[in-house]
Protein backbone atom coordinates (compact mmCIF):
# COMPACT_ATOMS: atom_id res chain seq x y z
CA UNK A 1 0.00 0.00 0.00
CA UNK A 2 2.46 3.25 1.11
CA UNK A 3 5.34 1.12 0.08
CA UNK A 4 6.09 3.46 -2.83
CA UNK A 5 6.94 5.88 0.66
CA UNK A 6 8.53 2.93 1.91
CA UNK A 7 12.13 4.25 3.93
CA UNK A 8 14.52 1.40 3.42
CA UNK A 9 17.55 3.13 5.43
CA UNK A 10 19.93 0.20 4.53
CA UNK A 11 22.95 2.56 3.88
CA UNK A 12 26.62 1.94 2.63
CA UNK A 13 29.06 0.51 4.51
CA UNK A 14 26.65 -1.13 6.95
CA UNK A 15 29.37 -3.14 9.45
CA UNK A 16 27.92 -5.67 11.95
CA UNK A 17 30.90 -6.17 13.71
CA UNK A 18 31.72 -2.08 14.23
CA UNK A 19 28.02 -1.56 15.56
CA UNK A 20 27.89 -4.46 17.95
CA UNK A 21 31.21 -2.54 19.23
CA UNK A 22 29.88 0.35 19.19
CA UNK A 23 26.96 -0.26 21.29
CA UNK A 24 29.05 -1.84 23.42
CA UNK A 25 31.32 0.55 23.91
CA UNK A 26 28.04 2.89 24.79
CA UNK A 27 26.67 0.90 27.21
CA UNK A 28 29.93 -0.26 29.33
CA UNK A 29 31.29 1.78 32.40
CA UNK A 30 29.90 4.36 34.18
CA UNK A 31 27.06 6.31 32.14
CA UNK A 32 25.46 5.57 29.16
CA UNK A 33 26.50 6.94 25.89
CA UNK A 34 22.86 7.92 24.67
CA UNK A 35 23.53 10.00 21.61
CA UNK A 36 25.31 6.51 19.97
CA UNK A 37 22.54 4.17 20.83
CA UNK A 38 19.92 6.75 19.37
CA UNK A 39 21.93 7.32 15.70
CA UNK A 40 22.62 3.53 15.67
CA UNK A 41 18.88 2.59 15.84
CA UNK A 42 17.56 5.56 13.83
CA UNK A 43 20.03 4.98 10.94
CA UNK A 44 19.97 0.99 10.33
CA UNK A 45 16.46 -0.97 8.72
CA UNK A 46 14.75 -3.28 10.90
CA UNK A 47 16.70 -6.26 9.16
CA UNK A 48 20.19 -4.30 10.39
CA UNK A 49 19.25 -4.26 13.65
CA UNK A 50 18.41 -7.87 13.84
CA UNK A 51 22.18 -8.60 12.68
CA UNK A 52 23.26 -6.44 15.46
CA UNK A 53 21.22 -8.31 18.21
CA UNK A 54 22.55 -11.47 17.11
CA UNK A 55 26.40 -10.39 16.50
CA UNK A 56 25.99 -8.62 20.05
CA UNK A 57 24.35 -11.98 21.97
CA UNK A 58 27.47 -13.88 20.01
CA UNK A 59 29.96 -11.32 20.85
CA UNK A 60 29.69 -10.43 23.84
CA UNK A 61 27.33 -13.23 25.70
CA UNK A 62 24.25 -10.84 26.68
CA UNK A 63 21.35 -10.13 25.41
CA UNK A 64 20.93 -6.34 23.73
CA UNK A 65 17.72 -6.38 25.06
CA UNK A 66 18.56 -6.81 29.20
CA UNK A 67 21.33 -4.41 28.53
CA UNK A 68 19.13 -1.44 27.54
CA UNK A 69 16.50 -2.43 30.35
CA UNK A 70 19.34 -2.36 32.58
CA UNK A 71 20.89 0.85 31.02
CA UNK A 72 17.99 2.94 29.75
CA UNK A 73 14.13 3.99 31.43
CA UNK A 74 11.41 5.85 30.29
CA UNK A 75 9.96 6.25 26.90
CA UNK A 76 13.15 6.45 25.19
CA UNK A 77 13.67 2.37 26.59
CA UNK A 78 10.26 1.53 25.62
CA UNK A 79 11.06 3.22 21.95
CA UNK A 80 14.98 1.24 21.68
CA UNK A 81 13.14 -1.85 22.56
CA UNK A 82 10.66 -1.60 20.67
CA UNK A 83 13.27 -0.82 17.55
CA UNK A 84 15.04 -4.08 18.58
CA UNK A 85 11.79 -6.47 17.69
CA UNK A 86 10.97 -7.02 13.75
CA UNK A 87 7.86 -5.26 13.12
CA UNK A 88 5.66 -8.26 13.51
CA UNK A 89 7.10 -8.85 16.66
CA UNK A 90 6.61 -5.74 18.07
CA UNK A 91 2.91 -5.68 16.93
CA UNK A 92 2.41 -9.68 18.67
CA UNK A 93 3.92 -8.01 21.91
CA UNK A 94 1.23 -5.01 22.02
CA UNK A 95 -1.63 -7.38 21.27
CA UNK A 96 -0.29 -9.93 23.84
CA UNK A 97 -0.22 -7.02 26.61
CA UNK A 98 -3.45 -6.07 25.58
CA UNK A 99 -4.79 -9.23 26.09
CA UNK A 100 -3.22 -10.43 29.48
CA UNK A 101 -4.65 -10.33 33.03
CA UNK A 102 -8.11 -8.90 33.49
CA UNK A 103 -9.71 -6.63 31.15
CA UNK A 104 -8.30 -5.87 27.28
CA UNK A 105 -7.38 -2.96 25.62
CA UNK A 106 -9.60 -3.29 22.64
CA UNK A 107 -8.51 -0.03 21.11
CA UNK A 108 -4.72 -2.03 20.73
CA UNK A 109 -6.37 -4.83 19.27
CA UNK A 110 -8.55 -2.30 16.60
CA UNK A 111 -5.53 -0.24 15.84
CA UNK A 112 -3.10 -3.16 14.63
CA UNK A 113 -5.76 -5.87 13.53
CA UNK A 114 -7.70 -3.50 11.36
CA UNK A 115 -4.74 -1.34 9.57
CA UNK A 116 -2.58 -4.18 8.57
CA UNK A 117 -2.15 -6.33 5.14
CA UNK A 118 -2.62 -9.50 4.79
CA UNK A 119 1.04 -10.25 4.91
CA UNK A 120 1.45 -8.46 8.07
CA UNK A 121 -1.12 -10.20 9.31
CA UNK A 122 0.22 -13.72 8.93
CA UNK A 123 3.84 -12.40 10.35
CA UNK A 124 2.46 -11.33 13.27
CA UNK A 125 0.21 -14.66 13.94
CA UNK A 126 3.80 -16.38 13.06
CA UNK A 127 5.53 -14.29 15.92
CA UNK A 128 2.80 -14.46 18.11
CA UNK A 129 2.84 -18.14 17.83
CA UNK A 130 6.91 -18.18 18.15
CA UNK A 131 7.15 -15.26 21.24
CA UNK A 132 3.85 -16.64 23.59
CA UNK A 133 3.57 -20.28 22.05
CA UNK A 134 -0.15 -19.65 21.85
CA UNK A 135 -1.87 -18.72 18.44
CA UNK A 136 -3.67 -15.35 18.45
CA UNK A 137 -6.73 -15.70 17.06
CA UNK A 138 -7.75 -18.38 20.11
CA UNK A 139 -6.25 -15.80 22.72
CA UNK A 140 -8.69 -12.63 20.50
CA UNK A 141 -11.79 -15.36 20.52
CA UNK A 142 -11.59 -15.86 24.15
CA UNK A 143 -10.47 -12.39 24.99
CA UNK A 144 -13.38 -10.27 22.88
CA UNK A 145 -17.18 -11.01 21.97
CA UNK A 146 -19.87 -10.16 19.97
CA UNK A 147 -19.93 -8.51 16.74
CA UNK A 148 -16.08 -6.67 17.85
CA UNK A 149 -15.01 -10.81 18.03
CA UNK A 150 -16.67 -11.31 14.65
CA UNK A 151 -14.73 -8.79 12.67
CA UNK A 152 -11.09 -9.57 14.32
CA UNK A 153 -11.32 -13.31 14.04
CA UNK A 154 -12.28 -12.15 10.06
CA UNK A 155 -9.54 -9.81 9.66
CA UNK A 156 -7.21 -12.44 11.38
CA UNK A 157 -7.99 -14.79 8.13
CA UNK A 158 -6.11 -12.40 5.94
CA UNK A 159 -7.76 -13.28 3.01
CA UNK A 160 -8.84 -9.02 1.81
CA UNK A 161 -8.63 -9.03 -1.49
CA UNK A 162 -5.57 -6.71 -2.35
CA UNK A 163 -6.44 -6.23 -5.69
CA UNK A 164 -6.35 -2.91 -8.21
CA UNK A 165 -9.66 -3.75 -9.84
CA UNK A 166 -12.98 -2.71 -8.84
CA UNK A 167 -15.91 -3.74 -9.66
CA UNK A 168 -18.96 -0.96 -10.13
CA UNK A 169 -21.25 -3.26 -9.82
CA UNK A 170 -20.57 -5.49 -6.53
CA UNK A 171 -19.65 -1.67 -5.14
CA UNK A 172 -23.53 -0.70 -5.82
CA UNK A 173 -24.55 -4.47 -4.33
CA UNK A 174 -22.52 -3.63 -1.40
CA UNK A 175 -23.62 -0.60 -0.69
CA UNK A 176 -27.18 -1.51 -1.03
CA UNK A 177 -26.38 -4.44 0.98
CA UNK A 178 -24.80 -2.23 3.81
CA UNK A 179 -27.88 0.46 3.26
CA UNK A 180 -30.28 -2.71 4.23
CA UNK A 181 -28.11 -4.36 7.34
CA UNK A 182 -27.58 -1.05 9.07
CA UNK A 183 -29.89 1.90 8.38
CA UNK A 184 -32.94 0.28 6.08
CA UNK A 185 -33.52 -1.76 8.98
CA UNK A 186 -34.11 -1.68 12.78
CA UNK A 187 -31.30 -3.27 14.41
CA UNK A 188 -28.01 -3.64 12.58
CA UNK A 189 -26.71 -6.67 10.90
CA UNK A 190 -23.31 -6.63 11.38
CA UNK A 191 -22.19 -9.71 9.38
CA UNK A 192 -22.69 -7.44 6.20
CA UNK A 193 -20.60 -4.78 7.13
CA UNK A 194 -18.24 -7.59 8.61
CA UNK A 195 -18.12 -9.23 5.10
CA UNK A 196 -17.34 -5.90 3.40
CA UNK A 197 -15.13 -3.95 5.58
CA UNK A 198 -12.84 -7.21 6.23
CA UNK A 199 -12.67 -8.62 2.41
CA UNK A 200 -12.87 -6.17 0.08
CA UNK A 201 -9.55 -4.39 -1.44
CA UNK A 202 -9.16 -0.28 0.23
CA UNK A 203 -9.84 0.54 -3.80
CA UNK A 204 -13.12 -1.51 -4.04
CA UNK A 205 -14.43 -0.24 -0.56
CA UNK A 206 -13.80 3.35 -2.22
CA UNK A 207 -16.07 2.57 -4.66
CA UNK A 208 -18.52 0.90 -2.40
CA UNK A 209 -18.22 4.22 0.20
CA UNK A 210 -19.11 6.38 -3.15
CA UNK A 211 -22.19 4.51 -3.93
CA UNK A 212 -23.54 4.57 -0.59
CA UNK A 213 -23.58 8.48 -0.77
CA UNK A 214 -25.06 8.64 -3.79
CA UNK A 215 -27.81 5.94 -3.49
CA UNK A 216 -28.76 7.46 0.07
CA UNK A 217 -26.83 10.98 0.20
CA UNK A 218 -25.11 10.24 3.41
CA UNK A 219 -22.06 9.29 4.39
CA UNK A 220 -20.75 6.16 5.50
CA UNK A 221 -19.10 7.17 8.43
CA UNK A 222 -22.19 9.11 9.45
CA UNK A 223 -24.20 5.56 9.03
CA UNK A 224 -21.82 3.82 11.08
CA UNK A 225 -21.99 6.52 13.56
CA UNK A 226 -25.65 6.58 14.12
CA UNK A 227 -25.75 2.74 13.85
CA UNK A 228 -23.35 1.33 16.36
CA UNK A 229 -21.25 2.19 19.27
CA UNK A 230 -18.19 1.33 21.18
CA UNK A 231 -15.01 -0.54 20.03
CA UNK A 232 -17.13 -2.04 17.36
CA UNK A 233 -18.11 1.36 15.98
CA UNK A 234 -14.50 1.84 16.49
CA UNK A 235 -13.39 -1.10 14.49
CA UNK A 236 -15.60 -0.07 11.35
CA UNK A 237 -14.51 3.44 11.12
CA UNK A 238 -11.02 2.35 11.54
CA UNK A 239 -11.64 0.08 8.65
CA UNK A 240 -13.24 2.87 6.47
CA UNK A 241 -10.80 5.72 7.60
CA UNK A 242 -8.38 3.00 6.23
CA UNK A 243 -9.84 2.03 3.08
CA UNK A 244 -10.16 5.93 2.54
CA UNK A 245 -6.81 6.86 3.08
CA UNK A 246 -4.24 5.18 5.57
CA UNK A 247 -1.42 7.61 5.50
CA UNK A 248 -3.86 10.15 6.48
CA UNK A 249 -5.45 7.79 9.03
CA UNK A 250 -2.08 7.18 10.78
CA UNK A 251 -1.47 11.53 10.28
CA UNK A 252 -5.15 11.65 12.53
CA UNK A 253 -3.55 9.20 15.35
CA UNK A 254 -0.35 10.85 15.94
CA UNK A 255 -2.36 14.44 15.62
CA UNK A 256 -4.69 13.16 18.09
CA UNK A 257 -2.05 11.58 20.37
CA UNK A 258 -0.66 15.20 20.89
CA UNK A 259 -2.95 17.87 20.62
CA UNK A 260 -4.13 19.51 23.65
CA UNK A 261 -2.86 18.79 27.41
CA UNK A 262 -0.93 15.64 28.01
CA UNK A 263 0.59 13.11 25.44
CA UNK A 264 -0.37 9.52 24.17
CA UNK A 265 3.20 8.12 24.05
CA UNK A 266 2.16 4.88 23.83
CA UNK A 267 0.45 5.79 20.53
CA UNK A 268 3.25 8.03 19.51
CA UNK A 269 5.86 4.90 19.92
CA UNK A 270 3.54 2.91 18.18
CA UNK A 271 2.67 4.90 14.92
CA UNK A 272 6.16 5.89 14.17
CA UNK A 273 8.00 2.38 14.80
CA UNK A 274 5.61 0.37 13.46
CA UNK A 275 5.53 2.15 10.05
CA UNK A 276 9.20 3.70 10.08
CA UNK A 277 9.69 0.75 6.84
CA UNK A 278 5.94 0.87 6.06
CA UNK A 279 4.87 4.38 4.98
CA UNK A 280 6.50 6.50 7.59
CA UNK A 281 7.25 9.26 4.87
CA UNK A 282 3.82 9.33 3.57
CA UNK A 283 2.49 9.74 6.55
CA UNK A 284 4.68 12.47 7.66
CA UNK A 285 3.49 14.38 4.18
CA UNK A 286 -0.08 14.04 4.53
CA UNK A 287 0.85 15.27 8.56
CA UNK A 288 2.14 18.83 7.27
CA UNK A 289 -0.91 18.75 4.46
CA UNK A 290 -3.55 18.61 6.97
CA UNK A 291 -2.04 20.16 9.61
CA UNK A 292 -0.06 22.64 8.16
CA UNK A 293 3.06 21.66 10.40
CA UNK A 294 5.91 19.39 10.52
CA UNK A 295 5.18 15.88 12.59
CA UNK A 296 8.60 16.28 13.48
CA UNK A 297 8.31 19.86 14.62
CA UNK A 298 4.88 18.47 16.78
CA UNK A 299 7.13 15.59 18.31
CA UNK A 300 9.61 18.09 18.99
CA UNK A 301 7.56 20.10 20.96
CA UNK A 302 5.48 17.69 22.74
CA UNK A 303 8.18 15.18 23.89
CA UNK A 304 11.71 15.89 25.76
CA UNK A 305 14.94 13.98 26.35
CA UNK A 306 16.15 11.01 24.69
CA UNK A 307 13.11 10.14 23.99
CA UNK A 308 12.58 13.14 21.71
CA UNK A 309 15.86 12.46 20.01
CA UNK A 310 15.08 8.96 19.15
CA UNK A 311 11.88 9.91 18.09
CA UNK A 312 13.01 12.95 15.68
CA UNK A 313 15.93 10.85 14.36
CA UNK A 314 13.21 8.08 12.93
CA UNK A 315 11.31 10.74 11.56
CA UNK A 316 14.08 12.32 9.46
Amino acid sequence: MGNRHAKARSHQGFDVDRDAKKLNKACKGMGTDEAAIIEMLSSRTSDERQQIKQKYKATYGKDLEEVFKSELSGNFEKTALALLDRPSEYDARQLQKAMKGLGTDEAVLIEVLCTRSNKEIVAIKEAYQRLFDKSLESDVKADTSGNLKKILVSLLQADRDEGDDVDKDLAGQDAKDLYDAGEGRWGTDELAFTEVLAKRSHKQLRATFQAYQILINKDIEEAIEAETSGDLQKAYLTLVRCARDQEGYFADRLYKSMKGAGTDEETLIHIIVARAEVDLQGIKAKFQEKYQKSLSDMVRSDTSGDFQKLLVALLH
